[in-house]
């Protein structure tokens, strides 16, 4: 189950933010007569949904995962967390629908007809992720349930969805996406640029990219602060594995590194007072110690190594991001187009997307594994929901393979479409109801108008 989440979870800023700067660079082609921002909006329409159909398929894989792996959670608590799901599934095929209107559009619709079709691809992409969000927030602070003999009798929808953790969850994994998507794409152009190819297609696909992921990165920096005091409030075991803090006290230092060791943290950096400081803006803020909690309902000590770490890659990976969007947008403000000049900042720019994805995986791995032992806490733990079927090698075996085929698959497909679009030249390209490559309108086919098509 981590193994394909952590897979797929790579796939979901794509379908909520690559598909909003396709719009972008759509809205700038008709608006300003943009030619090169309307190759950009095609051909990101296409990745889009080559991406779209790998996350098909590997969250179809997923569902099936919930009822094989975990037998003890659908049977007892099927009720509430297969809500959310199930709504997720009508936004999905609304998605389905649009992203294939949208992209048989480009040759067939009026202008801004084809650019309101887009519209409701990232809306329902927002809603997908939403729904997804609802179920695993409400894993964390479960609601809207009444529970007899360990099992569901009465759910309140409406409470399931927007359970007390979902609106927190749901900002943080929304500015996720577009770091995460603005980033790796401006990372594509930046390589292109170190490679010599300074031209306006490069520089226009590098700065929708990387403003829009500059531009979030303070707020989710913001954002995330906030939850982690939501964490300290709402789940304190978890915030114990966070700091490392077996035993409860004021005055906790924050620990970077290190591991625990015998019940003790040992090797780390620790700077005196900060935990205590960060979660009640005191230093005498008294932090709740995860031996408070029984040993059966105790992280182990390997999972709350596991927490510590991932958290501090989290921090540490969103810090280096934020510094790196200061930074260009000090050069931005002193030298303009100059920008795409310093090699320092395209050579961190082209890494920046890696970086993005490492800070996205790291803070999922805190919200799973921090809410270990519990797959519903308060309520259920993982050994009772979990499958007590053995020979589960060979399925996983078979789950690798068909992630391995579809991986690959989708890599081999996104290069071949850059090849064909290197070949084709980044500006040359014929765009629907665009302007033509050499000045003057682009042709439009018989018996289609392009009225509106400029703005």
């Amino acid at each position: 189950m981590a193994f394909t989440l952590g897979f797929h979870i790579i796939l979901v800023p794509f379908g909520i933010a690559l598909t909003t700067l396709m719009l972008v660079a759509n809205w700038r082609g008709l608006r300003k007569g943009d030619a090169e921002a309307l190759v950009l909006a095609r051909r990101w329409s296409k990745v889009a949904a080559v991406l779209f159909a790998v996350g098909a398929i590997t969250g179809t894989v997923l569902s099936f995962e919930l009822g094989i792996l975990w037998p003890g959670l659908m049977r007892d608590y099927g009720a509430a967390f297969g809500f959310p799901f199930a709504i997720e599934g009508l936004f999905f095929f609304l998605e389905a629908i649009f992203v294939s209107i949208y992209i048989y559009g480009w040759d067939r619709m009026r202008p801004w007809a084809h650019f309101w079709s887009g519209i409701p691809v990232s809306l329902a992409s927002v809603g997908g992720a939403a729904s997804v969000i609802a179920a695993n927030s409400w894993m964390n602070q479960p609601g809207g349930i009444t529970v007899r003999g360990g099992r569901v009798v009465d759910v309140r929808p409406g409470e399931v969805f927007f359970n007390g953790a979902f609106w927190l969850e749901f900002l943080h994994m929304f500015l996720a996406a577009y770091i995460v998507a603005g980033f790796v794409v401006a990372g594509v152009y930046a390589v292109g640029i170190l490679r010599g190819r300074n031209d306006r297609y490069h520089r226009l696909g590098f700065l929708i990219g990387f403003v829009t992921g500059a531009v979030v990165m303070p707020f989710q920096i913001l954002v995330g602060d906030t939850i982690a005091r939501a964490v300290y409030d709402d789940e304190p075991v978890k915030f114990a594995a966070i700091e490392m803090l077996p035993r409860t006290g004021s005055h906790v230092p924050e620990t970077l590194g290190g591991a625990l060791v015998d019940g003790r943290a040992q090797y780390g950096l620790r700077v005196p007072d900060l935990a205590s400081l960060l979660a009640g803006f005191s230093p005498s803020t008294t932090i709740h110690g995860f031996e408070e909690v029984p040993a059966a309902v105790r992280p182990t000590q390997a999972q709350v190594n596991i927490v510590h770490w991932a958290f501090d890659v989290m921090v540490g990976t969103a810090t280096l991001l934020l510094l790196l969007a200061l930074w260009f947008a000090w050069l931005y403000w002193r030298r303009r187009q100059d920008f795409a000049r310093n090699r320092w900042l395209m050579w961190l720019a082209a890494v920046a997307g890696a970086i993005a994805v490492l800070c996205l995986e790291s803070g999922w791995v805190v919200t799973e594994v921090g809410r270990q032992p519990w797959i519903v806490v308060g309520q259920l733990l993982t050994r009772d929901a979990v499958t007590t079927r053995g020979n589960m090698w060979a399925v996983y075996a078979v789950v690798l393979g068909v992630y391995a085929g579809v991986g690959g698959g989708a890599l081999w497909v996104l290069r071949v479409m850059k090849r064909r679009w290197g070949s084709e030249g980044d500006t040359a390209v014929a765009v629907p109801y665009g302007p033509a490559p050499g000045g003057g309108r682009q042709a439009v086919p018989a018996g289609r108008s392009d009225e509106g098509g400029r703005g």
